[in-house]
């Protein structure tokens, strides 16, 4: 059963007549008795322009209270804009507020397959649709239907896509000004900084707002985070076109730009300029390297795992194998993690580094001690040849643990799955 009912009544021309408003009356109260009872959300869809007009046709939708129209009105909730991506937009967020899930829309036939490319754009796999042909009928029909559609061309998804990034970049930030993060000890040849949450448009609590990663489990849709990702690469200065995350595995495989490109990695290097490469984090270490003599620089995503398989020193050694980087010449630069004060594991896998230095555990005979990764990653940075002045752990300067601070950033130990994911970012200047 549906959790949440959607009545599109956004294209269809209704007239003044009597009969008129007694066939929507009789569909409303259909809907009503089916779905009342187990739906937590009733809604109608329809323009608020008189004359909204999509592919040249009009689409008026007035929705008169009359008589018993009135007071059945009351038990839906109406979202009346003229822009499709409005109006779909300010439903999704209803439906994310009462944490709705399975939705059934009642769509006329002929609107069914644009509807459903709107929807593609805004929803995720997180939510379940079921769609019903609208059926409103009364001698003469009153409610007239324009042709039906039953495909989308090219250019129609591209005018939805067009709609939809329009709608979102009017949006204003949900939450707080866009702040970027950086180290005093990366020159400016490159770009690079660390985000925080926020300065974004993601408005679900754990993703709110800044949230940079969209997935098939979590509620934020690919379209809400490439305009975060666009408002950053306007704040920071690089090409949205030319960004590359790493695809998460908690292993130690780096990709090297240029060649043949991993299913998954931890790790990127480049020295292509204008090329912004990104590690994600929200709670493991985004780590930023940047070697100013041979102007080459990388990324890497170091969890507790990719800590102790090493993928800090594999990014290093792709550096300088890939580019002739000198251990000497490279800075790392440690973007906010969670700290030891939040971060657990069991005993058997703290094990790992409490070998690598008995430091980086705390309360080790427990069943799950406390562990600093940031400890490990630096050990492990300064064995394998970096300077200890050119790494800089911002977590230690700042006083930044990502648990510990729900206004500043996400977190995966606080937050659960549903956790929104900030990024450390470099790319060599043009």
């Amino acid at each position: 059963m549906a959790e949440a009912v959607l009545i599109d009544f956004f294209g269809l021309k209704f007239n003044s007549q009597k009969n008129s408003h007694q066939a929507l009356l009789k569909t409303l109260n259909a809907v009503r008795y089916h779905h009342a009872a187990k739906a937590k959300f009733l809604c109608i869809m329809c323009c608020n322009n008189i004359s909204c007009e999509r592919n040249g046709a009009n689409n008026n939708c007035e929705l008169e209270a009359s008589n018993g129209l009135s007071t059945l009105l009351r038990e839906f909730e109406t979202v009346s804009n003229p822009s499709m991506a409005a109006s779909l937009y300010t439903i999704k967020q209803k439906i994310d507020e009462k944490n709705l899930s399975s939705i059934k829309v009642i769509v006329p036939m002929h609107r069914k397959t644009l509807l459903k490319a709107f929807i593609d754009q805004l929803f995720t796999n997180v939510y379940s649709f079921e769609f019903e042909d609208l059926q409103v009928t009364s001698g003469g029909g009153p409610l007239k239907q324009s042709t039906e559609i039953n495909m989308i061309t090219a250019q129609e998804i591209e005018a939805i896509q067009n709609e939809i990034q329009t709608y979102l970049r009017s949006l204003p930030a949900v939450k707080g000004e866009l702040t970027i993060i950086t180290s005093p000890l990366i020159s400016d040849t490159f770009l690079h900084g660390f985000t925080t949450r926020t300065g974004g448009i993601s408005y679900i609590p754990t993703l709110s707002s800044f949230n940079l990663f969209s997935s098939s489990k979590r509620r934020d849709p690919k379209v809400v985070v490439q305009e975060n990702l666009r408002r950053l690469g306007n704040a920071a200065g690089f090409n949205v076109e030319k960004f590359y995350r790493i695809k998460t595995d908690h292993a130690n495989d780096v990709w090297i730009m240029g060649r043949k490109e991993p299913e998954s990695y931890d790790g990127i290097t480049t020295n292509q300029r204008g090329v912004t490469i990104a590690a994600l984090a929200a709670d493991c270490i985004p780590i930023v390297f940047a070697d100013p003599v041979r102007k080459a620089c990388g990324v890497a995503h170091s969890g507790w795992k990719g800590t102790l398989l090493g993928v800090a020193m594999a990014t290093v050694n792709a550096m300088i194998t890939e580019y002739g980087c000198s251990l000497e010449d490279i800075i790392a630069v440690l973007g906010p993690s969670v700290g030891p004060c939040c971060f657990t594991l069991p005993r058997e896998s703290a094990q790992g580094f409490h070998n690598l230095d008995p430091e980086c555990v705390r309360l080790f005979d427990s069943p799950n001690p406390y562990v600093d990764i940031r400890k490990g990653t630096r050990i492990l940075l300064e064995r394998g040849g970096i300077l200890p002045q050119n790494i800089q752990d911002l977590n230690q300067d700042l006083g930044l643990c990502t648990s510990c601070h729900p206004d500043k950033f996400f977190s995966h130990v606080r937050d659960g799955l549903n956790f929104g994911t900030q990024i450390g970012f470099i790319s060599i200047r043009e």
